[in-house]
């Protein structure tokens, strides 16, 4: 199982950085990644939802990030995190902005609906602007959910399903991005229950779970 390790520190770091920024992520690409044998209970997971102009990673602009800790099997309101990007804004804002995601996630595993799409958007702003090769560990609920349950959908399908399946109640929000990183992470609750009795208790065993998901669905 490839660690966070060996590929979260690929990267040269831009010369053109503030010089705050340039020490900040000096000091991140040091600190160690995240355990990942420890049970759900004890791992902090970061749930993350994006807004884009568009669903091109390559060449549309990211417009947001958001993002939610999930610990103790519980959602933390106030380790929250929510940047807006505008065309206003200037280079070194944005630079910092991104590294205070860096320094909130603290490579601990991800959270996310479509990493293609979310990851994408992620690793190419991180790639151009810090020189960050940002690719963390996984775990993709789009892939994951209908391989944990089966008797409510076994293929791809909109979050707005799951969302009923479990009798959540999205009420006026998935309408940006954090009240959909919010949403997301009741999902996640509801996934982690169920992987526990399925005996996969380390986010290292839901890592797999999810990559062995998302190869046999794409392979077959």
């Amino acid at each position: 199982m490839l660690g966070l390790k060996k590929f979260l520190f690929k990267g040269a770091t831009p010369a053109n950085l503030p010089a705050d920024v340039r020490a900040a992520l000096e000091a991140w690409r040091v600190t160690p990644a995240a355990a990942l044998d420890d049970i759900h209970f004890h791992t902090r997971y970061v749930v993350v939802e994006i807004t884009s102009s568009g669903f091109k990673p390559e060449s549309d602009e990211l417009l947001s990030i958001a993002a939610s800790s999930v610990r103790q099997s519980t959602i933390l309101p106030d380790d929250a995190f929510f940047v807006e990007f505008s065309a206003q804004k200037e280079d070194a804002a944005v630079d910092r902005q991104l590294m205070a995601f860096l320094q909130f996630a603290a490579k601990c595993p991800m959270v996310t609906y479509n990493v293609p799409y979310v990851g994408g958007f992620l690793q190419r702003a991180f790639k151009e602007r810090l020189g960050v090769d940002f690719e963390p560990q996984w775990v993709d609920l789009a892939w994951l959910l209908p391989a944990m349950f089966s008797e409510r959908g076994t293929s791809i399908m909109p979050l707005d399903h799951w969302i009923e399946a479990f009798g959540l109640d999205a009420g006026n929000g998935r309408r940006n991005a954090m009240e959909n990183t919010l949403m997301l992470a009741r999902v996640f609750q509801m996934l982690l229950v169920r992987a526990v009795g399925k005996q996969i208790d380390t986010a290292a065993h839901l890592l797999d779970e999810s990559r062995a998901s998302s190869f046999l669905r794409r392979n077959h």
